[in-house]
């Protein structure tokens, strides 16, 4: 949240993103969050990991490759594809792994997309339900709805 509050202060359009790492643990989907900046030159978001910029955990933190970082968006389209186990992305050190935890970090990522950045175990709406277990199919192609508006390029999805 701090690089991303610095890069504002500096006029460099940035935002937070909630999802999950790859370069934690190797087959996981660790629970995380990181910035994006936008670069002109380039045309396109960067995505960058300030947590660990000298360290040796990721071979290119200041601008992460696709797979290093999935928002909870892609994570859950990924899964409702078939492409990862749920149950390899979740919370280190918790027994908080699975489906749940995407769902969660989904909803996240969107709020974050609009420029609410909550912290990491907020909760509201159908989120306690999902957490629990008691959502269903409507909900689950809610966030196949979200998860496509998260990776657009609309702004005015978003909103």
């Amino acid at each position: 949240m701090l690089s991303c509050a610095l890069l504002r202060h500096r006029g460099v359009p940035a935002r937070a993103r909630c999802g999950f790492a790859t370069y934690f643990q190797p087959g996981k989907g660790v629970d995380h969050w990181i910035t994006e900046y936008w670069d002109d030159v380039q045309a396109r978001w960067i995505r960058i990991d300030s947590e660990i910029l000298e360290q040796a955990t990721s071979a290119h933190p200041h601008d992460l490759r696709p797979g290093d970082f999935l928002t909870g968006g892609e994570a859950w389209s990924a899964f409702r594809r078939g492409e990862i186990d749920a149950s390899q992305f979740g919370v280190y050190g918790t027994q908080n792994w699975g489906p749940s935890e995407i769902r969660g970090n989904a909803v996240r990522d969107l709020a974050a997309l609009n420029k609410i950045e909550t912290l990491p175990w907020d909760e509201w709406g159908r989120m306690t339900d999902a957490y629990a277990g008691r959502t269903s199919a409507d909900y689950d192609s809610l966030l196949d709805e979200l998860a496509s508006v998260c990776a657009s390029s609309d702004p005015d999805a978003l909103s």
